[in-house]
């Protein structure tokens, strides 16, 4: 048992050294893009700290395993076969767990190969592009072992990391570099505001620097504006456009 389970490890990650998009965080956003991306006949990986990717989602609000979508995501939704009830005048209910659940199922069934406990420490950074991405198993670096790591070689990366945007963050400050934001820095979330915060995650999301792009609370983030609370539909439209940015750049 232990050496089908290392033997088919290795060979996933030996598969995986170079890929045509990388992305940092496991969260609605970055399952939604890896799904679009990998159904175009793109390599996808996905890195993700915690046990399970998904990120806020599996939360819905305040540990109420519930979300609002808005009507404008119930296309994608049907998509990953997510059911939802009515609530309000475009506002529809979704159970939490059932749509984090399916996101996660839907990625892999496509191709997308998901790797959790994986902390992403550094970028590759080569001729003034983002490259690739460097990694390291989650509890190294939340120890502070002096453990090297191991690169990841990619076409472009995604970062969905959330709120504290953190490929952004190591990019400026490691390369000096500016971003495609309004200062050229990272310039960091502003409070709740739902319907902003909803329509500004999908503008936001977008190419900030060669190679590298972020999607939804990260685009929020790095651009400086709202966070706009349990609902996702934003996230997953977010997602979608970032597919499909990744999917032209890469032709």
């Amino acid at each position: 048992m232990s050496l089908g389970i290392i033997d088919s490890y290795f060979q996933k990650l030996k598969d995986n050294l170079s890929v045509d998009c990388a992305i940092v965080g496991g969260g609605p956003s970055g399952l939604v893009a890896a799904y679009y991306l990998a159904k175009a006949g793109r390599k996808v990986s996905l890195f993700e700290r915690r046990l399970a990717p998904g990120g806020g989602m599996w939360g819905g609000a305040m540990m109420f395993n519930q979300i609002i979508v808005q009507k404008e995501a119930l296309p994608t939704l049907e998509v990953f076969n997510i059911s939802y009830v009515p609530y309000e005048k475009s506002h529809y209910v979704v159970d939490s767990v059932q749509a984090t659940s399916s996101l996660i199922y839907h990625a892999t069934k496509a191709g997308v190969v998901i790797f959790n406990c994986v902390s992403v420490e550094d970028v590759v950074f080569q001729n003034e592009k983002v490259s690739g991405i460097v990694v390291n198993w989650a509890p190294v670096q939340r120890e502070h072992l002096h453990v090297d790591p191991l690169i990841i070689m990619a076409k472009t990366v995604l970062e969905s990391t959330g709120h504290d945007c953190e490929i952004a963050n190591i990019v400026v400050r490691k390369n000096n570099v500016k971003l495609n934001t309004s200062t050229g820095e990272v310039i960091g979330e502003r409070s709740l505001s739902v319907e902003e915060g909803e329509r500004t995650t999908i503008e936001n999301t977008k190419e900030i620097y060669p190679g590298l792009f972020v999607s939804g609370m990260a685009a929020n983030s790095v651009s400086g504006s709202f966070r706009m609370g349990p609902i996702f539909g934003g996230m997953l439209l977010s997602g979608k456009k970032a597919a499909a940015l990744i999917h032209n750049s890469l032709n």
